[in-house]
């Protein structure tokens, strides 16, 4: 199968991974019968979180792992990636997730992701934090990106 990622972009990656503080842990989540989309994820994944010795991947199938699917509320969802801090063998979940094949403008939305849950920082003003700790009720945001 042929490599995603160019020898060029590999040693501009790992030019921006160095910026990575703390470990990060990412999940993924496949299906068997979203092969199509699931295996090319993997892939990317799978040759991007080597770049990194603060990165690691593991890879669970939603069927199967369903408790875990929906622990991550990924369950029917493939592929899917949780990206999340890791601290020896805790997780901490951040409720960062990506659907779907991170290609085009989705990549550069994964390595800042990875570069956000590294830096344990949101980047959100003092102002919002208050705001957002302020709120009673529970906020579902999502954003959604199509292709071009």
């Amino acid at each position: 199968m042929e490599k995603f990622l160019s020898d060029d972009l590999i040693g501009q990656i790992q030019q921006v991974f160095e910026k990575l503080n703390l470990p990060v842990q990412v999940l993924l989540f496949v299906s068997a019968s979203r092969k199509d989309v699931c295996e090319p994820t993997q892939q990317l994944l799978e040759e991007l979180i080597p770049l990194s010795e603060k990165l690691t991947l593991s890879i669970h199938d939603v069927e199967a792992e369903s408790d875990l699917a929906k622990l991550y509320k990924v369950a029917g969802k493939a592929p899917a990636i949780v990206i999340a801090a890791r601290e020896g063998e805790q997780i901490t979940d951040y409720g960062i997730r990506i659907l779907g094949v991170p290609s085009g403008h989705e990549f550069s939305t994964l390595i800042q992701d990875l570069l956000l849950v590294s830096s344990r920082e949101s980047g959100l003003s003092n102002q919002m934090k208050s705001y957002l700790k302020s709120l009673q009720k529970p906020l579902h945001l999502q954003v959604f990106v199509t292709p071009t």
